[in-house]
């Protein structure tokens, strides 16, 4: 798992990072469950992060960045759920944590110049 100096890169390959990681047969339906939200908004991060670039105005531009953090923040919390519910690997888990935690302070910090 790199760590592009790009944000937009990095942000996929962040979704891409949690599709590796998640995109088998889930176990019990709490790791399906997880599993599936974790991909649709790992994948809404980046997606709305690129809509940034292309907004119209500045009120559109914070609110897809908003929009970012917020899906960032929901797949923190959902990793975490799953580090203490043990529903995947430990070290995969807490990597995909780290750059969640990461990027939330990036977010934040574009946010807070805006």
């Amino acid at each position: 798992m790199g760590k592009p100096y790009d944000l937009e890169d990095r942000l996929i390959s962040f979704a891409a990072d949690v599709i590796v990681v998640f995109d088998k047969p889930a176990k019990t339906y709490a790791s399906k469950y997880y599993a599936e939200q974790l991909i649709r908004s790992s994948g809404s991060v980046s997606l709305n992060f690129s809509e940034f670039a292309g907004a119209g105005t500045e009120k559109d531009k914070i609110n897809k960045l908003r929009i970012s953090l917020k899906e960032i923040k929901e797949c923190n919390n959902n990793l975490k759920i799953q580090l203490k519910a043990g529903l995947s690997n430990k070290d995969q888990l807490t990597k995909l944590q780290d750059e969640a935690e990461q990027i939330i302070r990036i977010l934040v910090a574009i946010i807070n110049k805006r």
